[in-house]
This record gives structure tokens, sequence and C-alpha cells, in this order.
């Protein structure tokens, strides 16, 4: 008996117990959905992920206030963040830092319950206004569609200037960049000419980052400052190569500018773009596991399933086998035979869940706004894993029909 006999069979077998057979297809084609769809969605977030960093570029680095993890005197822990980098040190900062070919750019958070009006037309008090300086836009990865950044003489005066995000056009000028340029909009009682509309980022990975209006550092500080504000300081080399040397010297200048002494530890923190994705990457691992022992804990009992179905189908086709054998089949002949239809109904399985998976996952990248991935690596992982499965489960009762007597298996009513 050749393998593709042996895979019509299967079939034929399938066909005649087709509602018991049906059951243990869909119990493994849910598990294999879970594992596809899933892993899918999670190599499609990271690949946005990913994407939207190398747009930022991986040769760029960000100094904060260090955080430092310190016990209670009830036996908890805390988290004692240092004194924040305020608006005279981020801009001493940036006028000594003078790595060669470095962009420095300084931002501020202003708030993120702004409400943005122009004329009768009003978003939700939900945008996020920042204050930038003229270099922010460029280390960020922005791109302006339609107008210009703002001038180094813009932000130092503290001009009545904004940039919008494409949300913030779609809102209150119907979709039409052309027709926010030079108008002016309120950001909650200040008025503001805009003089640039940003292009759509996307809001999957970036935080509703289309979703916000920019003013020039010196307005914000005007307007949403106070003595303890928090400045952003975002360092972007030309090349990756330089990144180290760079972040050495920042390390420096910053030891300078906050006026530590030489036995003071750094009270602030150098933070890598890609350090930020590798941690997000770790955190996916962990999905990843969890994942894999819900498929596991759906796959045992779809395996159960199916040995039990398998024995079944041996107890009542032992006329068949003990004929079969009478007239030349060898043990290893119904041995292949049974565990072949075991394989089939698996892979059937997997070929069901690994459709249902790839629409799932497509799904949801298409509600992040996220670009598909092929997950070639989790496919062929399904298909192996529904084999596996197959021989599993299929073995014993292969196993068992190969061993039957064909005389006591010809008497078998």
């Amino acid at each position: 008996m050749n393998f593709i006999e042996n895979i019509m069979l299967a079939f034929e077998s399938i066909r005649t117990n087709i509602l018991r057979s049906l059951l243990t297809i869909m119990i493994i084609a849910i598990g294999i959905t879970c594992l596809v769809g899933i892993l899918t969605a999670t190599d499609t977030i990271l690949f946005s992920l990913s994407d939207s960093f190398n747009r930022v570029g991986a040769n760029s680095f960000t100094i904060q206030p260090s955080r430092e993890t310190i016990k209670t005197n009830t036996g908890g822990e805390m988290t004692k963040r240092a004194d924040p980098i305020i608006f005279e040190q981020a801009m001493k900062f940036k006028e000594k830092f003078s790595f060669s070919g470095a962009l420095t750019s300084i931002s501020t958070y202003c708030t993120g319950s702004a409400e943005i009006k122009f004329g009768n037309e009003k978003t939700n008090p939900t945008v996020r206004v920042y204050g930038i300086d003229e270099n922010y836009l460029d280390a960020s990865a922005y791109e302006v569609s339609l107008g210009r950044n703002f001038t180094i003489n813009e932000v130092m005066s503290g001009d009545h200037k904004v940039v919008i995000g494409n949300d913030i056009v779609d809102l209150l000028f119907n979709e039409r960049p052309s027709a926010a340029l030079g108008k002016t909009i309120q950001i909650g009682a200040t008025r503001y000419k805009v003089i640039g509309v940003l292009s759509e980022k996307g809001s999957a990975v970036n935080n509703g980052a289309d979703r916000r209006v920019f003013i020039p550092l010196m307005n914000a500080k005007q307007y949403y400052g106070f003595p303890d504000k928090r400045y952003g300081i975002m360092a972007v080399v030309q090349n990756t190569t330089q990144l180290d040397k760079a972040i050495s010297s920042a390390i420096g200048t910053m030891r300078n500018v906050r006026k530590l002494k030489v036995a003071q530890d750094n009270d602030f923190e150098i933070r890598k773009s890609d350090g930020i994705l590798e941690r997000l990457k770790e955190m996916t691992t962990q999905l990843r596991l969890a994942t894999f022992a819900i498929v596991l804990i759906t796959l045992i009992g779809a395996a159960i399933g199916l040995m039990n179905i398998m024995l079944v189908s041996v107890t009542e086709r032992t006329r068949e086998i003990g004929l079969r054998k009478a007239i030349g089949a060898t043990s290893a002949n119904v041995l292949t035979q049974f565990l072949m239809e075991a394989v089939v109904i698996t892979l059937i399985g997997g070929v069901v869940g690994v459709i249902l998976g790839l629409a799932l996952g497509l799904g949801i990248s298409y509600a992040l706004d996220a670009n598909f991935v092929v997950p070639i690596q989790w496919m062929i992982l399904a298909f192996v894993v529904c084999g596996i499965t197959g021989v599993v489960s299929g073995f014993y009762p292969a196993l068992k029909a190969a061993r039957l007597d064909p005389i006591e298996s010809l008497r078998y009513e």
C-alpha cells in the first residue's frame, strides 16, 4: 500500500466518521488559530515599532533624570527620581554639547488635555501640546507636509506660531491641510497662527502622534512653565558607529551642566532609542510563552479526543483489519494506515487554524494601522506541531490495530 492510497483511505475514514472528525479538527484549529493569530499580531506590532524607531534612527539617545529604587521603613520599595532637568540646564547642554555632526533638540510636555478651536469647530479636550525647539521635528522624524518648521528666532522669541498634527487638520479643517495654513487657531485661551502641517505618522505605536500640536519652546515656558518643570533632551548623530562616543561626550557635558563633583554618581541616565525596542521585545517574549501555554493545553485536549476517536475506529474496524491481514497486509501496513489517518486529521485542523490565524492577525494589524507581516515561521511551526500531535495521539491506536490477530479479528462481531 503506497503513500497516496494511505491518504485516500484516511480521507475515506474521516468522511465515514465526519462528525467526530470535525469536532477534533475544530479543537485543533482553535489552538492553531491562537498560535498563528497572536504570534502574527505580535510580530506585526514589533515590525511597526522597529520601523518607527528606524525612522527616528537607532543613532539617537535621550537624557533624563535617573530613577533609583529604595526600600521604605515598612519593607516596601519606592522609586526616587533625581532632580528634573530644568530649562537653563537643557539650554546650557545644547550650547556646550559640541560633538561633531550631532543634532540636539530640547522639548517639554505642556498638557494632554488641550481643546483646539477654529471658528465654530473644536476638538475634544484630549490634544497634547508640546513646546519644542527648531531641531525637534527633525530629531523625532516628523515630516512637515505643508508649510514649514519653526525658525530659531521664533523659538527663542516665543512667537505665537504653531505646527499641527494630521488629526487636527481632519477635525478642524475638513481634512484639507491647505485650508489650515496661515489660519489662527485657539489653544485654550491663547491664539496661534498655523505655519506648518505634519504628515500622518500613525497612532498604532506612537501614542497618538497625529493628535498633537507644537508651539515654540519659549512660548511653552511662558504659558506652561513653572520653576521645576522638566525639559527633555534628545541628540541624534550622523552614524550609529558614532553613538557610543557621542554618549560619552554627552555624559561629560551633562555632568558639568549639573555641577556634579568627581566623586558623585550621575544623577541622570542615557537611553538609546533601540534600547526601548529591546525592552519591548523582551516583554513580547512573555506573551509568546503564554500563547504557547494556551496552545499546548488546547492541543492536549485535541490529542486526547483524537486518540479516543482512533481507538473507537480500531474497534469498529476490527474485521476490516483482520481481512486486510488475511489477504497479505503486514502489521507495518496497518500501523502506517492508522497513523496516517491521525496525522491527516491534525493537518486539516492545522490548515483551518492557519487560515483563521492569518485572518485574525490581519484584522489586528488593520485595526492598529500597522503593516501586516506574513508569519512564514509560525505557519511552519503550526504544521510541525500538528504533525507531532497526530503522531503522538495516533501511535497507540495504530500500534493496537497492528498487533491484532487476523484470525481473532475475522471472528469479531
